[in-house]
């Protein structure tokens, strides 16, 4: 299907300035033009741009997805007490089922706040892929590892995550990745972590990790191995891989080093951060050792929402206030984290990330004419601070296009409503779906 994007404000994320009047053409799933009307092209479907602006969809560089099930269930509690007695007891209970209909809420969420792209660590992944291919998303997926004291069970979750990589590497016409998913240097010990990180060099593929979330996590570290997180990981060869360090909050300047030396790529997850009193990610000093810094909602269950807007929104205005600096993370940076670094942070800036002749097309529309958008001064800093997930109209992913004008089109959205609630009742109750 060829499709025309006409005169459409057009924000590439190559360079920080919006351009006006600009036609874009889309032949299959690539970006085929930019510039002028192309008369002696014939398209299938022509979307007016008048009062849009078009830029490349968002990247969620860290979610679990399947948590939807958990939205706004132990607030104002703890990390490691909402994980070990509110969190981890659900999901003891939890089936195929209930984690499918959960992660197909979350990219509906998604489609409908602009994202086009997520890297999720959670189980049953199968369901994950399958929700994915379904709804027309892309998505990095990752069967979460944590360690028991049965090697067997050890075992078959790495023999799982090498069969979720034979079975759904590639597919989904390309949409789908897999990578491998130890929860967390805490939760894997160095001898499992190396195992993890033998089977992700043998499937060539990279590594997706929660790293020095909270300050319990660096002291537990200090006292049982003498170095902090990443300096652990470095040392037993983690970073070796491609790798999607989560948080990275509670960093040396040593552990900063570490990351840039070693092509880490950190996520940032401001909304979470916040929520679970983790602290602050000192990201102005990663940004300026170069470090590629992404951007994450981290689950609807600590965030309690996926709405990238609003984390890119945070992104831009908590660094100015915690480093006194308003120059801290402009607007512009805070979008690159969400697009640009998020592509290559999931080892796809070659397709996505930019608006660019040759690239996939995932590509978002913006409803520009909304009070809170006029006027227009600096469509940029609007992105930033006053854009709100309910303002995208259009979300076009591999060519497709998954939701126009606000609706849906590729699964039943009151359907996924009732299934989640039903299930997350269940839950509660103690019931099994």
């Amino acid at each position: 299907m060829n499709l025309l994007i006409k005169d459409v404000n057009l924000l590439s994320m190559k360079e920080d300035k919006v351009l006006e009047g600009v036609n874009v053409y889309i032949e299959g799933d690539t970006i085929k033009h930019i510039g002028e009307l192309l008369p002696d092209v014939k398209v299938d479907e022509v979307i007016e741009g008048k009062d849009k602006l078009l830029m490349p969809g968002l990247i969620n560089a860290h979610t679990h997805l399947g948590m939807s099930l958990f939205r706004n269930y132990a607030n104002d509690v703890p990390l490691f007490d909402w994980l070990t007695k509110y969190i981890w007891p659900l999901e003891a209970r939890l089936t195929a089922e209930d984690v499918y209909w959960g992660s197909l809420l979350s990219m509906i969420e998604m489609i409908y706040s602009g994202t086009t792209t997520y890297c999720d660590m959670y189980f049953f992944m199968e369901e994950v892929a399958k929700a994915t291919e379904e709804i027309g998303i892309r998505g990095v997926i990752s069967r979460g590892i944590i360690e028991e004291q049965d090697a067997k069970v050890n075992e078959e979750k790495l023999k799982d995550t090498e069969d979720l990589y034979k079975t759904w590497n590639g597919k989904a016409e390309g949409r789908i990745k897999v990578m491998v998913g130890p929860h967390a240097p805490y939760t894997c010990g160095p001898t499992y972590l190396k195992e993890i990180l033998d089977l992700a060099k043998r499937l060539g593929t990279g590594i997706h990790i929660h790293v020095s979330e909270t300050k319990r996590e660096v002291e537990e570290s200090l006292e049982k191995y003498g170095k902090t997180p990443v300096q652990h990981l470095k040392d037993l060869g983690i970073f070796e891989v491609p790798t999607v360090a989560a948080h990275c909050v509670h960093l040396t300047d040593e552990d900063i080093e570490v990351l840039k030396e070693m092509k880490v790529s950190p996520v940032y997850n401001p909304t979470s951060n916040l929520k679970l009193a983790s602290g602050f990610a000192p990201v102005e000093k990663m940004l300026k050792k170069g470090i590629n810094v992404a951007l994450g909602t981290d689950g609807p269950a600590s965030n309690n929402n996926l709405n990238m807007f609003e984390d890119i929104h945070f992104a831009a205005t908590i660094n100015k206030a915690l480093n006194e600096d308003a120059l801290s993370v402009p607007a512009f940076e805070a979008l690159k984290m969400a697009t640009v670094s998020g592509a290559r942070t999931l080892l796809w800036e070659r397709e996505i990330g930019t608006i660019e002749v040759g690239k996939k097309a995932d590509v978002i529309l913006i409803d520009l004419n909304k009070p809170h958008l006029h006027p227009k001064n600096d469509l940029i800093s609007a992105l930033a601070y006053s854009v709100q997930g309910s303002d995208v109209d259009t979300v076009i992913v591999n060519g497709k296009v998954i939701m126009e004008k606000r609706e849906i089109k590729t699964v039943d959205v009151e359907r996924v409503y009732y299934e989640v609630e039903k299930r997350a009742q269940n839950l509660m109750r103690g019931e099994i779906s």
